[in-house]
């Protein structure tokens, strides 16, 4: 299988519109995002790995290494994931699973993905009566009998069973299906549109299951806050688990203000 990487989006929530360092290169715990993911899945048994850069394409390239493919969105300013997705559609026929750049997880989420009985799938993280309500920036998921019948940031909260991680898999049959979805989309002009709108096309033509993540610890980073919370709290939760790679380094334990945010991620 192969890892698929959407890496190409500037950050402009996290970091403000002068950013001058993609999402996907902040540092969280001394290695950035995107080193992350794949020592994750390098860790995983996933070796071949391809990166869809657009910001600051060259300097990915230079913190990742050259051991890696490349594909360029040239046009990530104008448009979103879905598109960067389908840049690479010559490389998903053969199954993949994708990441967007900007999730810090447990590692133990995409081996339970990876090894899941079920091709195609994405890891959800359900939500509970306990938790807090859904807002307008969480993709949100519907689910009938363990399977994807909706997913989109519109989806009413009363409606959504859970909160999609933007890790999913797709074996070599759907894979296929996934890029004839992806071709119907961009080409009725769906530039700016998020990749999980053709996942949930996709699962109107073929089951595409939800894998819980049994409460381990995962954040999306999209503003300050978030990257804070991520710094505080879930980096270590994730480092507290038994036999993981603790070479991140230290953890900042004071709250951080958006100055300190821009530091570690110089």
């Amino acid at each position: 299988m192969r890892g698929i990487i959407l890496a190409a989006g500037k950050g402009a929530r996290l970091n403000g519109d002068g950013a001058d360092t993609p999402k996907c290169l902040v540092r969280i715990g001394g290695r950035t995002l995107i080193e992350r993911q794949i020592a994750s899945l390098r860790d995983a048994g996933i070796d071949d790995i391809v990166i869809v850069v657009g910001a600051q394409a060259e300097r990915v390239r230079r913190t990742c290494g050259y051991d890696f493919t490349y594909v360029e969105n040239v046009r990530y300013a104008q448009t979103n994931s879905m598109y960067s997705l389908w840049m690479a559609r010559a490389l998903l026929y053969e199954g993949f699973v994708v990441l967007n750049c900007d999730v810090l997880f447990h590692p133990a989420l995409l081996g339970d993905l990876l090894t899941a009985r079920h091709e195609d799938a994405l890891l959800l993280a359900y939500r509970g009566a306990a938790d807090p309500p859904f807002g307008d920036e969480e993709m949100k998921v519907k689910v009938r009998a363990g399977r994807v019948v909706e997913m989109s940031k519109d989806l009413p909260p009363a409606e959504a069973d859970g909160e999609n991680l933007g890790i999913v898999k797709f074996g070599a049959h759907g894979a296929s299906l996934l890029v004839e979805a992806l071709d119907r989309l961009i080409a009725a002009g769906g530039l700016r549109d998020w990749a999980p709108r053709a996942f949930s096309e996709f699962a109107r033509v073929r089951p595409l299951y939800a894998i819980g993540t049994r409460g381990l610890p995962w954040i999306e980073i999209d503003f300050p806050e978030d990257y804070r919370r991520a710094v505080r709290e879930v980096l270590p939760e994730i480092e507290r688990a038994p036999g993981l790679d603790r070479r991140g380094g230290a953890v900042a334990a004071a709250p951080l203000a958006v100055g300190d945010l821009r530091r570690e991620s110089a």
